[in-house]
Formats: structure tokens, C-alpha cells, sequence
């Protein structure tokens, strides 16, 4: 009986999850040490402050939110591409790229550049549909 290896792909799965976390740090940062009656981070009522921002802090809170929708295609793509036993190198090349057009997502979506944001979202999406099909025979 072999041992399974902890894959590329598998680590990038967990950086897709940290994503939408490192999205709300972001999006939270201007209001960190700030007293909440000066307009700081509320973290008794964080969606509620959240909701209040404006400019970048707002958009990477949305950034946030897409992270977290973005996450269980991918999950699912990497965990069937393992199962139909693809090429690992080539997964995990995609699994690489789907990483990295995510943070330029996300760079994109604070910066307030939403054409170069839209045509990375949906490469990423494509990378995605290909992590699913890679193992396809």
C-alpha cells in the first residue's frame, strides 16, 4: 500500500482558502487601531462596518466575497482531476496558475480596474474548467 503525497495542487487549495481571508484583512485595514467612535474597525458588529465602506476597503471586501465563491469549483476541480488520476504536473501547473490569476483578481478588484478584473476573473474560470477536464480520458 503507497502513501498519498500532499500535491501542488493540494497546497494550492489551502492558498485558495486563505485568500478571502487575507481579501477581509485587507478590507479591514484602514480601520484597525482606529477607536470605533472615530469610524475604526467595529468588531462587535463587523458586517455592519464593512458594509459602511467605501473605495478599496469596499471593493476588497467584495474581493472577499468572490474569493469565497470562487473556492468550491476549485476544491471540487483538484479533488476530481486526483481522482481521475491526471497528469500531476499539469495539474499542478494549473492549480499554480489558477492561484495566481486569483491574486492578480484580487489586486485588480482593489485597485478599481474592473475590465482587467472581469477578463482575469474569467481566465481564471477557464484554468478552473481545465483543473476539471485534465484528467478526462
Amino acid at each position: 500500500m503507497g502513501f498519498a503525497r500532499f500535491t501542488v495542487a493540494y497546497w494550492c487549495v489551502l492558498i485558495a482558502a486563505l485568500l478571502p481571508i487575507a481579501c477581509a484583512g485587507l478590507a479591514k485595514w484602514r480601520g484597525f487601531g482606529r477607536p470605533r467612535r472615530e469610524g475604526g474597525y467595529d468588531n462587535h458588529e463587523p458586517r455592519a462596518w464593512l458594509a459602511r465602506q467605501t473605495d478599496w476597503p469596499a471593493r476588497a471586501n467584495a474581493a472577499q466575497a468572490n474569493s469565497f465563491e470562487a473556492l468550491p469549483f476549485f476544491i471540487g476541480a483538484v479533488i476530481i482531476a486526483h481522482q481521475l488520476r491526471a497528469s500531476q504536473t499539469l495539474l499542478d501547473i494549473l492549480a499554480l496558475l489558477f492561484i495566481t490569476l486569483r491574486v492578480i483578481y484580487i489586486a485588480m478588484y482593489v485597485a478599481g480596474l474592473p475590465s482587467v478584473r472581469s477578463a482575469v476573473w474569467l481566465a481564471a474560470l477557464g484554468v478552473n474548467v481545465a483543473i476539471l477536464f485534465v484528467g478526462y480520458r
